[in-house]
């Protein structure tokens, strides 16, 4: 299979395909689920609440920060992790635009 060519797809579909691919781990998705009940956490409760190695969890950590969807402080000798609210509310923009645009089949044209 050939490489995707991400020049013939508009910049919102390649963002929206990066969102995606990122929430593509169920450890990543975990993680943010915990974020919105919590608002914040280091990683060390990450550790303790998913059970996942300290590392793993650096690493989707760390994946979810590039994209933007979390941002990170630092605390002394540990980073403080939480959803970055700006792009929170672009991500679910974009997402809810995509579902927003069905309809609904048509009884006379639905296969």
């Amino acid at each position: 299979m050939g490489v995707t060519k991400s020049a013939l797809f508009t910049a919102e579909q390649n963002q929206m395909a990066q969102f995606a691919k990122v929430l593509g781990h169920p450890a990543r998705i975990a993680i943010i689920q915990y974020l919105l009940k919590s608002n914040t956490c280091i990683n060390g409760d990450l550790v303790l609440e998913l059970g996942l190695a300290q590392a793993t969890i650096s690493q989707h950590l760390r994946e979810l920060k590039e994209i933007g969807i979390i941002q990170g402080t630092i605390e002394g000798a540990s980073v403080s992790y939480c959803i970055h609210h700006g792009r929170w509310i672009e991500f679910k923009e974009i997402f809810s635009a995509l579902f927003n645009q069905y309809e609904g089949p048509d009884a006379n044209t639905c296969c």
